[in-house]
């Protein structure tokens, strides 16, 4: 804290006790003698007013309780870079490091913010350091030019989110010192950016991976700066209302991981100006809004050229209530991996089963692996569940007669390539089911754990139409051991001493024919 302000105060990111604000006004407001700065909170209930006082406008907010006017000497204006990077890792040691230690990522790499006692005595050097965190460390600028790379040349991955950088130009002026910079993240600070295309310079020529979370950029300023980066191949921009407004051209090209996550402007139509992106596997859409997706160039049961090489998609936490949002999905070429956990479409029973059955080359599903024997059962119930409305459609295991009518196609792309791949479902499949009646449907099983001989035979009575994943979860709850880790089979009173496995964990009881009486075998 000093009463001897920067000469470029308008603008200027600052602290006051523990609040993060821009500085929009410095001057006198009478009636009250001195200096005031007048500032814009971050968080708008800090604040008092609107930038205007006795019924004068000193300055604007964006909200009408944004604005505060403060002394100097309550404010932190920050260090410089080297500065900052001393107290962290050389100044600050002592006995208290263990209890501060953490670590947090850049990316995808983790970096550790341990203090002096944590690292080796090679590392504790300033120019031997690679990875360095200077996380909510105040940091405002580069300070005087060349120092950075006199004193620590090495440095490889920077963390300076949740700082005092108030604009891009001062991130040059840090990573130019930096020649073999790789990643660095610059969330949550609150960033002007150049209105047009920067000189372009060898800056970032090394620099992969890039974080740019809350910090308040454009989509027309991310394609500016974009130039700069020209190996750049991980960009996240979370949190900072983009809309996608034009395509980037000649720039980006090499960037395979990208996060929109949180900017619900983001609508279906702007995706399609991302989609040439040659290179781009891993795609964030989470908490967006979205819906719906369509991919116009393909026809059912076609692949799209759009998005050629993404493999992993995530739209978690958005909208997503119809089927034909699946559908679109099985048109990606490349597409191996789906995260669409907490939608409307994910609410049922039976959903990740259909997802499963709908996306043919999908290979894992909301983080877990989909086995072979998964996949089986998910498209032989897919097949089942919908093979009356498939006949009522037109369809016949004739492949002479078999023509379902249009709306069936649209709605089941897949459904001809799985009758073609199992059969199509036989009359005695297609049955309706007599109601469920409890009473009759109870099995009272044995359940032995054939590795743990001194644990106690259990008997449950369990519903024939009880998964197999089900079971195992009942279990895992009475024997206290995880699911994952538990094999199941039975023994059947009628066939003693032969053991049958349950292998198909969304197959019911009654699809291995399971009996009252018959023991339920559990390992782990």
């Amino acid at each position: 804290m000093s009463d001897i302000l920067p000469l470029d105060v308008i603008g200027r990111r600052v602290e006051v006790n523990g609040e993060y604000a821009t500085v929009r006004f410095c001057g006198a407001v009478p009636p009250v003698a001195g200096l005031w700065l007048g500032v814009e909170w971050d968080n708008p209930e800090r604040g008092k007013h609107d930038g205007s006082h006795e019924g004068t406008m000193y300055f604007k907010c964006r909200h009408p309780t944004g604005g505060s006017f403060v002394r100097p000497s309550k404010v932190n204006f920050g260090d410089d870079f080297l500065t900052a990077l001393k107290k962290r890792y050389v100044l600050e040691d002592g006995p208290d490091d263990d209890e501060n230690s953490c670590s947090l990522k850049v990316g995808s790499k983790q970096v550790q913010t341990i203090g002096f006692e944590h690292i080796t005595k090679k590392q504790s050097q300033l120019r031997a350091l690679q990875d360095i965190s200077l996380w909510n460390c105040a940091v405002s600028r580069a300070g005087e030019q060349g120092r950075i790379a006199e004193a620590c040349p090495n440095i490889r991955v920077v963390n300076l989110s949740k700082n005092l950088l108030s604009t891009w130009d001062e991130v040059v002026l840090i990573a130019e010192q930096l020649k073999d910079l790789e990643a660095l993240d610059l969330s949550e600070n609150k960033l002007q950016f150049p209105s047009g295309s920067p000189t372009l310079t060898r800056t970032f020529s090394t620099l992969k991976t890039l974080v740019l979370n809350k910090t308040g950029i454009t989509w027309t300023e991310v394609l500016h700066c974009a130039p700069s980066w020209p190996v750049l191949e991980e960009l996240y921009l979370k949190s900072n209302n983009i809309s996608i407004s034009e395509r980037p051209v000649n720039v980006l090209q090499k960037m395979r991981s990208l996060d929109l996550s949180s900017n619900p402007s983001i609508d279906e139509s702007q995706l399609s100006l991302i989609a040439d992106l040659p290179r781009l596997e891993h795609l964030v859409l989470s908490d967006i809004g979205l819906s719906s997706i369509h991919f116009p160039d393909a026809e059912i049961g076609c692949k799209t050229s759009m998005f050629p090489a993404l493999k992993y998609l995530i739209v978690n936490d958005n909208q997503i209530s119809e089927w034909s949002f699946i559908n679109e999905l099985d048109k990606l070429q490349s597409l191996q991996a789906l995260s669409c956990t907490r939608n409307p479409l994910s609410k049922g029973d039976k959903a990740e089963e259909i997802i499963i059955a709908k996306i043919g080359q999908l290979r894992t599903l909301n983080r877990c692996q989909i086995l072979p024997e998964e996949r089986r059962g998910a498209e032989l119930d897919y097949r089942k569940a919908f093979g009356k409305e498939w006949r009522q459609a037109g369809g016949h295991p004739d492949p002479d007669k078999n023509r379902p009518n249009a709306a069936f196609l649209a709605a089941h792309p897949r459904y001809q390539l799985l009758c073609c791949k199992y059969g199509a479902p036989e009359d005695e499949e297609l049955k309706t089911q007599q109601p469920f009646m409890l009473k009759n449907q109870l099995l009272t099983l044995k359940i032995k754990c054939s590795n743990q001989p001194e644990q106690q035979i259990l008997e449950k009575q369990l519903p024939d139409s009880m998964t197999v994943q089900k079971v195992k979860g009942l279990l895992s709850r009475l024997l206290k051991v995880p699911v994952s880790e538990l094999l199941l089979s039975y023994e059947s009173s009628k066939m003693p001493g032969r053991e049958i496995e349950l292998e198909n964990d969304l197959q019911p009881l009654q699809f291995y024919s399971v009996e009252n009486g018959d023991c339920l075998l559990v390992r782990w």
